[in-house]
């Protein structure tokens, strides 16, 4: 099975590449620039692709010719994508499209990863029956997106999930862990939101779902997450608790305290049935998550 990922540079992506080499499948990495994965010791075919370039696109497609795509590549700062519209439409939905029509084509299996940021954020947690309705523009352009997949004429699975954290080399994006620890450390004060509620996501478990359902062949929509509902205040004290941090540094605040362009969902979150029965899907808890991230830190 060979599979093409789209995105191979990002948190996401590199997990995946790893992933699929230690699974034994071919992989073609696939991203915008130069291949940052360079820490692996496994072999794998590296092409540069820019997925908003239509030519470009089908030229790789019909190149490799891939069994699945994995297409993990998105604008997904929510603020960025409320403030430069035209490049998040350009991304999130254009990107898609290309990718789509070359599936087609080459009658590939499409793995669309989309978000929690779809819902509004009143009746979470939720299934992936519930309907859509984003209160932002990445949302919109993320709902947008799967319009297309669920139209497209091969075979397709949609796989939502919620705030992903992990680390990998050299890469400089932090998360809420890593970021509460560090400040901790130093002595530093943190306001952190208590109002709004998410599933948090293990970059490797969501790896992990992505495989599964290219293993499977499974279609359809699918919610990859954490199972526990959590706030980031929530995230902050279970990160100081396994440091043994001092949380008396962490005060509670409400969304309101911060300003920020766009509008979030306040309670979003997923129910995990579906993927737990179909792909036997099994995420760690936040405990487990921190106590990987911090092993890989130490690794590092």
């Amino acid at each position: 099975m060979t599979i093409l990922i789209t995105g191979s540079n990002g948190l996401l992506g590199q997990k995946l590449v790893k992933l699929l080499l230690d699974q034994g499948v071919e992989v073609v990495a696939t991203s915008r620039g130069a291949n940052r994965i360079n820490y692996l010791s496994m072999p794998f075919e590296y092409c540069e692709m820019d997925i908003t370039e239509e030519d470009e696109v089908n030229k790789v497609m019909a190149k490799y010719s891939p069994d699945v795509v994995i297409h993990t590549a998105a604008m997904t700062n929510v603020d960025q994508c409320e403030k430069e519209q035209e490049e998040c439409r350009l991304l999130n939905v254009t990107a898609v499209k290309n990718l789509v029509e070359a599936c087609e084509v080459q009658q590939s299996f499409l793995i669309h990863l989309s978000t929690d940021f779809i819902f509004d954020g009143e009746a979470g947690p939720y299934s992936e029956d519930d309907k859509a309705n984003p209160i932002s523009f990445y949302g919109q352009s993320k709902l947008d997106a799967e319009q297309l997949v669920k139209a497209a004429s091969c075979h397709w699975a949609i796989l939502r999930t919620v705030l992903v954290y992990g680390i990998t080399p050299g890469m400089s994006r932090s998360n809420i862990i890593l970021w509460v620890k560090e400040n901790l450390e130093n002595g530093k004060p943190l306001n952190i939101v208590d109002d709004q509620w998410r599933t948090p996501t293990l970059a490797e478990d969501l790896a992990m779902g992505c495989y599964l359902a290219a293993k499977n062949r499974a279609t359809g929509i699918f919610n990859i997450s954490g199972e526990e509902m959590l706030t980031p205040y929530d995230m902050a004290m279970k990160t100081a608790s396994y440091f043994d941090l001092d949380a008396s540094l962490i005060t509670k605040v409400d969304a309101s305290t911060f300003s920020q362009l766009a509008k979030r969902p306040a309670k979003t979150g997923f129910i995990l049935d579906k993927a737990k029965k179909v792909l036997n899907y099994q995420p760690h808890t936040f405990e487990e998550g921190i106590r990987i991230l911090d092993a890989q830190v130490k690794s590092q």
